[in-house]
């Protein structure tokens, strides 16, 4: 299945909420799904009711939208999590917190996961010292992740520099120095996005 390419305010319009995707726009009043909160198509706005497996299948799509994988890797993700000893679930969702680009969105430097992404594959960020231009790396506790010096200069990080974020309690981040680091796993409450892990496995337990 190839990445999407369309807008992606159908895509939260589709899921029915707010996923953030295009960062900063999302709160203002050009949000297309403030200004129209049914899914996209001409039977949009009729409702329908969803059977077991639609409601699985849509948590699914959901978390998978919301950190911008494919089918295809969100289905290895959800295998090593199986694999992993705990609640499957929660492992899942732990793996996409530790991505690369994720970890970027948390730590601020991107206003979006998709941006954050964007600035990883362009090499933008070391890894304990080392360039690591793979979004879907997973970092590990106790890794560095740092702005590359030449990149510190440009307006982007700038802006970063001067609004700081609230970090997650499985981070710590120095403005000055443009680092971050990941100082434990995150925890299910430390990880507040709107997915109900239980029906992901539920659905590829069938």
């Amino acid at each position: 299945m190839a990445r999407y390419t369309g807008a992606s305010c159908r895509i939260c319009r589709r899921e029915g909420l707010k996923l953030f995707l295009k960062g900063d726009r999302c709160f203002t009043e050009k949000c297309a799904f403030t200004r129209r909160g049914y899914a996209p198509g001409q039977h949009g706005q009729s409702r329908k009711k969803l059977s077991n497996y639609g409601t699985q299948l849509r948590e699914k799509q959901k978390a998978r939208r919301i950190y911008g994988v494919l089918e295809g890797q969100f289905r290895r993700t959800y295998e090593i999590a199986e694999r992993q000893k705990g609640i499957t679930g929660e492992n899942l969702l732990r793996l996409l917190e530790l991505r690369l680009d994720n970890v970027v969105y948390r730590l601020g430097y991107g206003s979006s996961r998709t941006e954050s992404r964007q600035l990883v594959n362009h090499g933008h960020f070391l890894i304990n010292g080392k360039k690591v231009d793979i979004a879907s790396y997973t970092v590990q506790v106790g890794d560095v992740i740092s702005v590359r010096e030449k990149s510190r200069a440009s307006e982007k990080f700038k802006v970063f520099a001067e609004n700081p974020k609230t970090l997650p309690n499985w981070l710590q981040g120095d403005v000055a120095t443009f680092e971050g680091k990941v100082v434990s796993l995150p925890a299910r409450e430390d990880i507040d996005v709107p997915v109900n892990e239980t029906l992901i496995v539920e659905l590829y337990s069938k």
